[in-house]
């Protein structure tokens, strides 16, 4: 019996595939093709990292809608809803989108199984591409290498930090990680990394693929005062600077790698309006 409510969507997808992390892209690629999915939006953004991923993506995108951009945002896990995870414009996609996003995928998907995440992202997608999208910033799920957001390719990649973390899919190094994480680098597409010593493994795909890849310490950075933080990084080919930023509730690394994602698109950045979009943002 197909399902007709989101709850039952859910519990269906629980119960799909024979183990909940498969990593690979193989099925989710098999998949797409059958959709028809090709780019979710004009612009893509793909971020991954141990910690701070949603955080560096709701500031992100905080920064583009307010561009006056149309901006699609996939994260995970949600933390009341499954709604959470796909938002147009700041707002969470309705039971019945999710539905009708789902219903399409199981039609495409004949007799190939996907994980739960796999089937979340590619509902996603369809989602996106229904909703014409100008950029669209997608937080992996796990690693990068191998996750279902891989398949999109990103013309801009953030990775916010760099820490053993499930090292039966990631191995248990540093170096492992990162090798998993920069997964993500296309060629000749700028990456960003706001860990402050990532590990060789990245900086060689890096070099890999030509890509031009900015490290925070180096080419950006951020001091906090008891009242204000200030930035600087490079825009346009040249080093600025924000000073007198306000405080914020969440994380300012990654705001401040949020802001040199910001200025690498080519946006102008305004300090008292670029401050007060990053004191607006919030995760949910």
């Amino acid at each position: 019996m197909t399902p007709t409510s989101l709850s039952d969507w859910l519990a269906y997808l629980e119960q799909l595939h024979p183990s909940a992390i498969d990593m690979g892209l193989d099925r989710s690629r098999q998949v797409a093709l059958q959709l028809g999915l090709t780019r979710p939006a004009r612009q893509v953004i793909t971020v991954t990292g141990t910690n701070g991923k949603g955080s560096t993506c709701a500031f992100v995108a905080a920064l583009l809608q307010a561009q006056g951009l149309k901006v699609g945002v996939y994260s995970s896990p949600h933390l009341l809803r499954y709604n959470e995870r796909v938002k147009v414009q700041g707002v969470e996609a309705t039971d019945l989108e999710l539905c009708d996003a789902f219903a399409a995928v199981e039609a495409a998907r004949g007799d190939v199984t996907l994980t739960y995440f796999e089937m979340g992202t590619l509902a996603a997608f369809w989602l996106f591409e229904q909703a014409r999208l100008d950029a669209v910033v997608l937080e992996v799920g796990l690693g990068g290498r191998l996750d279902a957001v891989n398949l999109v390719d990103a013309d801009l990649a953030l990775v916010t930090s760099i820490g053993v973390d499930h090292a039966e899919y990631l191995g248990d190094t540093r170096e492992s990680v990162a090798f998993e994480k920069a997964g993500i680098f296309r060629a000749g597409c700028p990456a960003l990394c706001g860990d402050p010593a990532p590990p060789e493994p990245l900086l060689a795909k890096a070099r890999e693929l030509d890509c031009p890849l900015l490290l925070r310490g180096r080419d950006f950075d951020l001091s906090i005062g008891d009242d204000s933080w200030d930035w600087r990084g490079i825009a346009h080919g040249e080093q600025i600077e924000l000073r007198g930023l306000p405080l914020l509730d969440l994380p300012m690394q990654n705001a401040a790698l949020a802001l040199q994602a910001f200025a690498l698109l080519g946006y102008i950045l305004q300090p008292d309006a670029t401050g007060k979009v990053l004191a607006e943002t919030r995760l949910a």
